[in-house]
């Protein structure tokens, strides 16, 4: 059996009533793909996140006969991918809904636990991954920002291709939210990240950007530059639309032709990401290695006098 659970119930208190009851139950706990809001790391009840890929969720849920759904709906494929299954739970799966999205699911799941008697699930201790060095991608990207981040960061994430790593780094990392990506809307991360910084001044705000997804909303920096928001920008700039590409072969198109490739290619002209935020009023440096990364996100997460952009080429 597993709980599915999205929504409120991905706080620190309701995710407690819910390791009660995976306690009592034997339940495996999870989460949708791109739930909105979840509190994550040290402290905190761990939750799976669901897979991506159609193929990944039906290898993910292959062994659940019953699947508990708290503000949730049932995993479906993310699109309509030929050859490809579209509905991902095992056949002779049982639903059953706790709550509805628009029902008391936090309240749900404390009356469930107190109806089992579970007791509290263990929760992983803080485990920060060491600072790294030499290679300078996505992971060891994530691995600078679990290190650094200050307990209470807020990530909003619009990474897409390149934000697994930090995901991954950050499991047992400070407490912190993170936002997610929702319906697959690129140029989410910057806007969303000038809403929680205005929704909860004093903490940090780490967007978690692509050169692609930010150039969708590029008035959210002149946003945080107004509002001396605490917002902390990494642009992983890549020079591509990189998950379009993904999801061009994944459709069935293959690499495309020349004109494909060239709509989704960012290196004609290739964009300045220090210039482009200087001129919104945001302070910016770009990083080319990783030590310079950790250097310049460790400066940014000390201060909190206004926005900072990092482009970290790679």
């Amino acid at each position: 059996a597993a709980i599915l659970m999205r929504g409120p119930s991905l706080q620190p208190g309701p995710l407690g009533n819910a390791g009660r009851v995976a306690e009592a139950s034997g339940c495996r706990l999870l989460a949708d793909t791109f739930a909105p809001r979840a509190a994550r790391g040290a402290g905190i009840v761990e939750v799976e996140r669901i897979p991506y890929f159609a193929e990944a969720i039906v290898e993910a849920l292959k062994d659940i006969e019953l699947l508990i759904l708290v503000g949730s709906k049932p995993p479906v494929s993310f699109f309509a991918y030929p050859g490809k299954p579209s509905w991902c739970l095992p056949e002779g799966c049982r639903i059953e809904y706790l709550s509805h999205d628009h029902e008391d699911g936090p309240g749900a799941l404390q009356a469930l636990a107190d109806a089992l008697g579970g007791k509290p699930r263990t929760v992983p201790a803080l485990a920060l991954p060491d600072l790294p060095s030499g290679k300078f991608n996505a992971y060891s990207i994530g691995q600078a920002i679990a290190h650094l981040m200050p307990e209470g960061t807020i990530i909003s994430d619009d990474g897409a291709t390149s934000s697994g790593g930090t995901i991954a780094a950050t499991v047992h990392a400070r407490p912190h939210d993170h936002l997610a990506l929702t319906g697959g809307a690129i140029g989410q991360g910057m806007p969303l990240a000038a809403g929680a910084a205005s929704a909860c001044p004093g903490r940090k705000v780490v967007t978690l950007t692509g050169d692609g997804s930010a150039m969708y909303t590029l008035a959210a920096l002149w946003t945080q530059a107004h509002e001396r928001h605490d917002v902390v920008t990494v642009v992983f700039a890549n020079r591509a639309y990189k998950i379009l590409k993904v999801e061009l072969g994944r459709v069935g198109a293959g690499e495309g032709g020349a004109k494909a490739a060239r709509m989704l290619d960012l290196r004609d002209p290739e964009l300045d990401w220090v210039k482009i935020a200087n001129g919104m009023g945001v302070e910016a440096s770009r990083a080319t290695t990783i030590e310079e990364f950790i250097d310049q996100f460790a400066d940014a997460m000390r201060r909190s006098d206004g926005p900072r952009l990092i482009e970290a080429v790679i």
